[in-house]
């Protein structure tokens, strides 16, 4: 995962965390998980896509998962559901899915036991992550089942910070070299 340090410049990437699904030398993809989509909830987005909503249809977060094709959805989930070719299985924890199929199984009630729907996504052209990681803009932690799905989104980069051993408030927006 990704953690967005103080002053890092892009202030829509403020504080976000992002779980990284794609990352090799054509460059890196992820999710900001930390983001609620504003004035949007998953009952709405499913009528919006002509989707009917059933009495099984719990309700998950919707957020900005980035500024990168922001009318696209993704589904990042736990790693029991598969979808055959259209899921990607990101590594033993975690799964990510962008059709429409797993929407219509979630409303029907039988999507993925953990999961959270991002629209767009944070994208770096080859080499781009890695400067801006070597620019001090980014940390990096393992990604958590209860980082990604059990903390509440205004807890998340604080407990992202807290799994590397940081706490806010000895960040600083200005790095150095010594």
């Amino acid at each position: 995962m990704l953690i967005a340090m103080p002053g890092m410049g892009d202030s829509r990437f403020d504080r976000s965390v992002v779980y990284l699904c794609a990352h090799s030398e054509d460059g890196a993809m992820g999710l900001i998980v930390n983001k609620p989509a504003p004035d949007l909830d998953f009952e709405e987005l499913l009528t919006q896509l002509e989707l009917t909503p059933s009495e099984e249809t719990r309700q998950i977060k919707v957020h900005i998962g980035g500024p990168v094709e922001n009318g696209r959805g993704f589904v990042l989930h736990s790693p029991e559901y598969e979808n055959g070719e259209s899921t990607l299985q990101v590594d033993d924890d975690f799964g990510m899915t962008a059709t429409l199929d797993i929407l219509e199984d979630i409303s029907n009630g039988d999507g993925p036991e953990n999961c959270l729907l991002a629209l767009g996504y944070a994208g770096w052209g080859p080499g781009q992550l890695e400067g801006e990681i070597q620019a001090n803009g980014w940390l990096t932690c393992e990604a958590s089942h209860n980082l990604v799905f059990g903390k509440g989104d205004g807890e998340k980069w604080e407990a992202a910070l807290a799994s590397l051993g940081i706490s806010p408030s000895f960040l600083s927006a200005t790095g150095g070299n010594a």
